[in-house]
């Protein structure tokens, strides 16, 4: 089953800013988990990475001023690799 992390996994703001990324991801995943019928659940890996790299991929560009060699930088990519996953995620124009 690929399913979005229901917004219930979501996190209070201040949740978010007091506990550490790990933990969160964490949570979230204890809570989707708790909500889904395990026998459903199927690609857990590339759910979870698609989740995660998108909405990171998107801060760190948003940081980084849209710049994408500083971005990839950031990151620890080179630059091609960077924009073959904004590619693959639709965030280029």
């Amino acid at each position: 089953m690929k399913a979005a992390i229901p917004p219930s996994a979501a996190l209070s703001a201040d949740t978010r800013t007091s506990m550490p990324l790990r933990a969160s991801v964490k949570a979230a995943l204890e809570t989707y988990l708790a909500d889904v019928d395990a026998e459903l659940v199927t690609d857990l890996y590339a759910l979870v990475l698609s989740e995660v790299e998108a909405p990171m991929l998107e801060a760190v560009l948003v940081k980084a001023r849209y710049n994408q060699s500083k971005a990839a930088k950031m990151l620890g990519l080179n630059r091609g690799t960077l924009r073959t996953k904004l590619k693959q995620y639709d965030l280029l124009d």
